[in-house]
C-alpha cells in the first residue's frame, strides 16, 4: 500500500512517527542539487592543484619539486612543527588541567585568559616582538610565536573536555593504587585523544597558511615563498609547485587526524548521574602555577597588546586620522558583513542534508568543503586567480570573487554551528506545522528557520571576525583601491610605520575579542556548564 507523499496532510493528522521527514520548503531533490553544486564549486582550488601539475609537465614538476629551496622550505616546515604542534599540546593540556581540575585560585579568571590570545591575529603577535627584539628572525622566532598564537586552539578543546569527564574512571584508578600522576597519564590523558588530535591539527594547518607572521620575521616557509614566487612571476610553475606541495601536507594533516581518532568510546554509558569532578589541591604548588599561567598570558596577549598600546601612544592622535583608517574599517564591516551572510546561506543546504538526511551521501559532500578550507588562503586565491582570468576574466579583483573565496575558506565556521542548530529544531515541529495546513514553505520558516537563527548567527559572527582578520586571499584577490584593516596593517607595518600600523592591529584585536570569548562559551555549552 502506498501514499502520495506530494499531497498535503489532511487537518487533524500527523505524519510524526512515520519514520519521514517534513517536506522541505523546496524539496529533498532541490537541496541535494545546491549541496551538489556547492561542493563542485569547493573543490574548484583543489581541481586547481591537479590540473596546474599535470599542465606543468612531469620532468618539470619533478625538477621543481626536487630543487634545493624545496627541501629548505621542506626542513623548515618540519621543523616548525616538530617543535610547534608538541609545545601546543603540552600548554595547552596544562592549562587546562590547572583551570578545570585542580583548586587554582581565580580558575575562572584564567580559564578566559587562557583563550584570550586567540584575539591577537598571528602576524600582530609577530608585529609586537619585533617591536620588542627587532633582531628578531629564523627558525627559533617562528616557533615562539607560533605557540604563543596557536596553544589556544589545543586548550579550549581539552579543557571542555575535562570538564566533563566522568571522575568514576579516576576513582577506580585511585582505588587500585594508581597515584595522581600515574591516574592522569593513564586515565585522564588518553580521554583527551579526540581533543587532543583536533588541536593539534588545527595547529598544523594554522602553520601551514600562516603569511604575515612569518614574513615579518623573515623566516621562509611555503606560504611565504608562493606569495614571493606571485610576486615575482605572478602564475609561475614554481609557485604552483610548492601550493601543491602545500596541498599535499594539508592532505597528509587531515588524514593523519582522522586515523588517530581511534575507535574508542569516550562517553559514559550507565544508569545514575555523573559526579562532579573533584579538585586536587595544589598546595605548595599554588604560586608556581600561578607564576606558570601570569607569565604565559603575559607572553601571548599582554605583551602584543601592550606595544599596540605603546605605539599609538607614540604615534599621537595624528595616527587616528579618520581619513586614514575609517574606510578601512568600513570595508572592513562591509566585506565581513557579505561574507558572514554569503557563508550561512551557502552552507545551510548540506547542514540540511546533515541533520534530517543523514548518511555517506552528506558526509561526502561536507568532507569535500572541510578538504578546501584546510588549504592556506594563499592556494584558493591563486586558484580563484587562474581559473577567474581563463575562464571568467571580468569577475578578476571583483568583490564578488573575494566573497566567494572567503565563503570556501570559512564555510566550515558556518555550517558546524548551523548543523548544531538544526539538530535542536525537532523535525516533528515542522511536521505538526504542516499537518495544521501550513505549506512548508511557511513552516520552514515559522520553525525551522526560527530556532535555527540564533545557531546561524553565531556560524556568522564567527565568519565575520575570521574575514576581519584574513589577510593572503584579500592581498591577492581585493580590487583595486581597496583597504581592510589586515591590508592597511600589512601595507604600514611592511613599511616600518610601526606607529601608523597600531590602530589597525588594535581595532583587529577588538574585533577579534568577541570571537573568542564565542569559542569560549560554546564550549563551556557543550560540556554542559
Amino acid at each position: 500500500m502506498t501514499s502520495d507523499l506530494s499531497a498535503p496532510p489532511r487537518a487533524g493528522t500527523t505524519t510524526a512517527g512515520r519514520g519521514t521527514s517534513p517536506r522541505p520548503p523546496f524539496g529533498v531533490s532541490a537541496v541535494s542539487v545546491l549541496a551538489v553544486l556547492i561542493a563542485l564549486f569547493s573543490l574548484v582550488p583543489l581541481g586547481y592543484v591537479a590540473y596546474m601539475t599535470v599542465a606543468t609537465g612531469w620532468d618539470t614538476a619533478v625538477g621543481l619539486i626536487l630543487r634545493p629551496r624545496v627541501g629548505e622550505l621542506l626542513l623548515n616546515t618540519l621543523l616548525l612543527m616538530a617543535a610547534t604542534i608538541p609545545l601546543c599540546l603540552l600548554l595547552g593540556v596544562a592549562g587546562a588541567w590547572l583551570v578545570e581540575r585542580t583548586r587554582l585560585r581565580g580558575h575562572r579568571v584564567w580559564a578566559v585568559l587562557l583563550a584570550a590570545p586567540l584575539a591577537v591575529p598571528a602576524f600582530v603577535n609577530s608585529y609586537a616582538w619585533v617591536s620588542a627584539i627587532p633582531s628578531l628572525g629564523g627558525l627559533g622566532s617562528g616557533i615562539l610565536i607560533s605557540t604563543l598564537s596557536y596553544f589556544p586552539l589545543v586548550y579550549i578543546p581539552a579543557a571542555a573536555t575535562l570538564s566533563r569527564l566522568d571522575p568514576a574512571i579516576e576513582q577506580s584508578a585511585a582505588a587500585l593504587g594508581l597515584g595522581a600522576w600515574r591516574t592522569f597519564f593513564r586515565v585522564v590523558l588518553p580521554q583527551l585523544r579526540i581533543a587532543l588530535t583536533g588541536g593539534a591539527l588545527l595547529v598544523g594547518l594554522h602553520l601551514l597558511a600562516e603569511y604575515g607572521a612569518f614574513a615579518m620575521i623573515r623566516f621562509d616557509t611555503f606560504t611565504t615563498a608562493i606569495m614571493t614566487q606571485y610576486q615575482s612571476t605572478f602564475n609561475g610553475a614554481a609557485g604552483n609547485m610548492l601550493a601543491s606541495v602545500l596541498v599535499f601536507f594539508c592532505l597528509l594533516l587531515l588524514l593523519a587526524e582522522v586515523r588517530s581518532r581511534g575507535s574508542a568510546r569516550y562517553a559514559r554509558i550507565g544508569s545514575g548521574v555523573q559526579a562532579k569532578a573533584l579538585r586536587l589541591p595544589l598546595h605548595a604548588y599554588q604560586v608556581p602555577a600561578q607564576l606558570f599561567l601570569l607569565a604565559l598570558t603575559a607572553l601571548a596577549f599582554g605583551l602584543p597588546l601592550y606595544f599596540v598600546l605603546r605605539w599609538i601612544l607614540a604615534g599621537g592622535a595624528d595616527v587616528w586620522t579618520a581619513s586614514e583608517f575609517l574606510p578601512a574599517l568600513v570595508t572592513t564591516f562591509t566585506y565581513g558583513l557579505a561574507g558572514a551572510a554569503a557563508t550561512t546561506v551557502v552552507a545551510f543546504p548540506m547542514a540540511y542534508l546533515a541533520v534530517r538526511h543523514p548518511g555517506w551521501f552528506s558526509k561526502s559532500l561536507e568532507l569535500s568543503n572541510y578538504v578546501t578550507s584546510s588549504m592556506p588562503g594563499i592556494v584558493v586565491a591563486l586558484a580563484f586567480v587562474t581559473v577567474s582570468i581563463r575562464m571568467v576574466p571580468g569577475m578578476y579583483q571583483t568583490a564578488g570573487l573575494l566573497v566567494a573565496a572567503y565563503v570556501l575558506l570559512f564555510l566550515p565556521r558556518a555550517l558546524v554551528n548551523l548543523r548544531a542548530g538544526l539538530a535542536q529544531a525537532p523535525k516533528e515541529l515542522d511536521e505538526a506545522a504542516q499537518a495544521l495546513g501550513k505549506p512548508p514553505l511557511l513552516a520552514f520558516i515559522r520553525v525551522t528557520l526560527r530556532l535555527t537563527a540564533p545557531a546561524a548567527a553565531g556560524g556568522a559572527a564567527l565568519v565575520f571576525l575570521a574575514i576581519a582578520n584574513e589577510l593572503t586571499a584579500t592581498l591577492l584577490l581585493s580590487p583595486n583601491g581597496t583597504r581592510t584593516l589586515a591590508t592597511e596593517f600589512w601595507s604600514k607595518s611592511s613599511e616600518i610605520d610601526y606607529a601608523g600600523a597600531a590602530p589597525y592591529a588594535l581595532l583587529m584585536i577588538l574585533l577579534s575579542a568577541p570571537m573568542t570569548y564565542l569559542l569560549f562559551q560554546q564550549s563551556k555549552k557543550v560540556a554542559g556548564q
